[in-house]
């Protein structure tokens, strides 16, 4: 078979892959070990609001990966990314709200509560449909990839570049926040979409169901993470770098450059919106604070923090950022967003790579200081 045709495969002849993935697969199965296996009375026991939390981890850290592939890989630095994000988790949502059914206070048997509330006598033609799961599932990836296309399409062919398309993303996604916050969208108003009972037939408060999620969103990442790399392996990769590094001068040499920005920036946006898909039922909620440019500003911190260009680093800095968050917002609620700022201070200082930057230094020192040693082994 030729070469060509197995780039999705390329990525599992990677060190870097394999360990990304076997060290996933090994924190996934000591969750739930120590959560199936072990007494809730058990000093290691981990508890459904933990496995829970832990998802939540995981499916922010496939949307930094989403996020890296266009700013590490192609120099497109979004900061609406939380709109793709934010539309996937909306039609996760909408599917949730229409298996409530007559159970909601209202007990109207198609319309959700707040349409009832606000005197609405039928559904919108844009919520027909997700009473059906396949249907939802796939407007979670098509709506945001569609908005993403002809965005993408409109920016790329006019040559939008740098602080200029960064501006642009962040308005796109204040507009759309701002669009969600109006009661007639038809979408929750400020409110949002909550009050979420079930998924695919399964309680979405039940324990088993929280580990299934959990394990879901460990698949998506490493799922979402293997056709990233994939991507970045591959020509249609070495071509964006080029045009990361020399976009003039990749233009020079023949190649339609908006058409591998195009490409990559839908890929990055699906991707995004399966991440709020993921999120949605881990969490019970989605409003339109998802849209907020200050989120989408804080996952590009994510991705700066782990270290940019590396993709196993996106995942690290999204899981230490929301975790030292979550430990934070509990101890000092008002002093978060200090400590999230001087963090990302002192590694702009200390460690301009990010973590991934610190993890590569050493274990090149680590590999250089091996080879001295045995150059003056065979010396003697």
């Amino acid at each position: 078979m030729d070469s060509s045709r197995l780039w999705l495969l390329r990525p599992f002849g990677e060190r870097s892959t394999l360990i990304f993935l076997g060290v996933l697969l090994a924190a996934v199965t000591l969750v739930t070990l120590l959560h199936v296996a072990l007494p809730p009375g058990h000093p290691l026991y981990v508890n459904a609001y933990t496995v829970n939390l832990f998802g939540k981890y995981l499916s922010y850290a496939l949307l930094a990966v989403a996020v890296d592939l266009v700013w590490g890989y192609l120099g497109i630095l979004s900061l609406g990314h939380g709109a793709f994000f934010a539309l996937g988790g909306y039609a996760m949502g909408m599917y949730l709200m229409r298996q409530i059914g007559d159970r909601g206070v209202y007990g109207h048997p198609v319309l959700p509560d707040f349409m009832v509330f606000l005197n609405w006598d039928s559904l919108p033609w844009y919520w027909l449909g997700f009473d059906m799961a396949w249907f939802a599932f796939l407007m979670v990836m098509l709506v945001p990839g569609a908005l993403a296309l002809v965005f993408g399409f409109l920016a790329f062919r006019s040559r939008v570049t740098g602080v200029y398309l960064s501006i642009i993303t962040q308005a796109l996604t204040f507009a759309l926040m701002l669009a969600f916050f109006r009661n007639e969208m038809g979408f929750g108003g400020s409110d949002g979409l909550t009050d979420f009972r079930e998924l695919l037939g399964f309680n979405l408060r039940s324990s088993e169901t929280r580990l299934g999620l959990f394990l879901a969103s460990g698949v998506a990442l490493a799922l979402g993470y293997v056709l990233c790399r994939a991507i970045v392996t591959s020509k249609l990769g070495r071509v964006c770098v080029a045009t990361r590094d020399a976009e003039a001068r990749t233009r020079f040499l023949g190649y339609r450059v908006e058409r591998f920005q195009l490409f990559v920036f839908v890929v990055s946006a699906m991707l995004a919106g399966l991440a709020g898909a993921l999120y949605v039922p881990q969490v019970g909620i989605i409003n339109p604070s998802e849209f907020s440019p200050l989120f989408s500003i804080e996952i590009v911190l994510w991705v700066a923090l782990g270290g940019r260009a590396t993709l196993y680093g996106a995942v690290i800095g999204a899981i230490l950022v929301n975790y030292a968050k979550t430990v934070f917002t509990g101890a000092m609620p008002d002093a978060w967003l200090f400590a999230l700022g001087g963090l990302f201070v002192l590694v702009t200082v200390f460690l301009p790579k990010g973590v991934a930057g610190l993890l590569a230094l050493r274990l090149r020192r680590r590999r250089d200081a091996d080879g001295s040693f045995s150059g003056k082994e065979a010396s003697a």
